[in-house]
């Protein structure tokens, strides 16, 4: 076994079970790779400089929900794409209206949605949702019928490179970027909704 003695050491053992993680990984189990127990100010320091050590490298350390991963830093994932044979899956309007109101409002039920939205909600888009791991039901609501409540999910967050809901783009942005791409009639948005 490697035996370490200097921060620089602790953070090469870091660097590695992140660099191999396939997920991020919590702070808790970056703490099992140690016998030694630091403090959080000392791990603290151990990822900030380790985060530092990347920032001029083409990937980068971040925090997530749900813990710390190294990712591509944007400028660079256009040329990435090119080496990518599978395509990214589309979402279609009402999926994209449908996550964004439960972002921004949950935790909603159906009803909600479909108040908001203007249109009936097809169980296809809350089940897209759902097998992408973007939203769950969080409880049911006080009401007859008990409908479920849908939030947003940590995976949510981490796929969107968030730590919090609080670093959303402003509601105002998002209306504007729906505003632009508001080139579907109804009738056609309905048929994409039905196709979810």
């Amino acid at each position: 076994m490697l035996q370490l003695y200097k921060p620089e050491d602790y953070k090469r053992v870091i660097e590695a079970a992140l660099l191999v993680a396939p997920e991020p990984v919590s702070l808790a189990e970056l703490k099992k790779l140690f016998e030694e127990d630091f403090d959080d100010d000392t791990w603290r320091t151990l990822l900030d400089d380790l985060r530092r050590d990347w920032s001029q490298r083409g990937v980068e350390l971040i925090q997530l929900a749900t813990g710390w991963r190294f990712q591509t830093r944007p400028e660079y994932q256009s040329y990435l794409e090119r080496l990518k044979h599978d395509k990214p899956p589309k979402y279609s309007r009402a999926v994209l209206e449908t996550l964004a109101i439960i972002a921004y409002r949950q935790p909603v039920t159906r009803g909600d949605i479909e108040d908001i939205r203007g249109v009936a909600v097809s169980p296809n888009v809350l089940k897209t949702l759902e097998s992408r791991g973007w939203i769950d039901v969080v409880g049911h609501r006080d009401a007859p019928g008990r409908p479920a409540l849908h939030a947003t999910t940590r995976k949510f967050l981490d796929d969107l490179g968030l730590r919090s809901l609080s670093e959303l783009p402003p509601l105002t942005e998002i209306e504007r970027v729906m505003e632009l791409g508001n080139t579907e009639p109804p009738e056609q948005e309905e048929a994409v909704e039905q196709q979810a």
